[in-house]
């Protein structure tokens, strides 16, 4: 990202130098030779992290295909993986989403759905805010008869600080449309990701 380029008004030399007050903080000296390039590192690696903010993941639903000889049943793509960050502390969020929908007359490249996925993960994020997201944008955009959504996803704000509990993790859905109103579409749903009748 160049000096050109300022996202929100900041400058590269203004993030890099924010990494440095960081170091100077934390007790390091950011001038000292294995460190003099991690302001450029970090910053780099905070516009992949947050790359979300740039794009409109709507856009990923925007070309859809009718031709699909009336298959009007449940389309699923599990086990999307993700990065986000915590937006209270900036720590990872690293997890896995479930996405269905059932198409009236568009359905969508499968490959689509995981990009919305990242283009709302790579924001800093609240698990709760990300899974009504995600199926908000695509009821919103595809108009589908319901969308379900569910994420299943380790918080680094709890295993690496505060209470230091690993192996834990957590678990939200969103349901809307058929999803919500018919158990039997929902459980369908369920059965499909493995979270039905036992675990994964």
């Amino acid at each position: 990202m160049s000096d050109q380029h300022k996202p929100h008004g900041v400058s590269q030399e203004q993030a890099e130098d924010a990494v440095r007050v960081l170091l100077r903080w934390a007790g390091e000296d950011p001038t000292r030779e294995g460190l003099l390039d991690t302001p450029r590192r970090v910053v780099k690696a905070y516009g992949d992290w947050f790359a979300g903010y740039a794009e409109d993941p709507a856009d990923f639903l925007k070309r859809t295909f009718k031709e699909v000889d009336g298959y009007d049943e449940m389309v699923v793509l599990r086990d999307i993986e993700f990065e986000s960050h915590c937006e209270h502390h900036m720590a990872p969020i690293i997890g896995r989403a479930h996405v269905g929908y059932l198409p009236t007359n568009r359905v969508v490249g499968i490959s689509k759905l995981a990009r919305v996925v990242d283009g709302f993960a790579r924001r800093f994020q609240v698990q709760e805010k990300l899974t009504a997201e995600i199926a908000h944008c695509i009821q919103e955009t595809l108009q589908p008869a319901g969308v379900a959504v569910v994420i299943d996803a380790s918080h680094e704000c709890m295993t690496t600080r505060g209470v230091h509990k690993r192996g834990v993790s957590m678990v939200t859905s969103q349901m809307l449309g058929s999803f919500r109103d018919d158990a039997r579409t929902r459980m369908e749903f369920l059965q499909f990701i493995g979270l039905q009748g036992g675990h994964r």
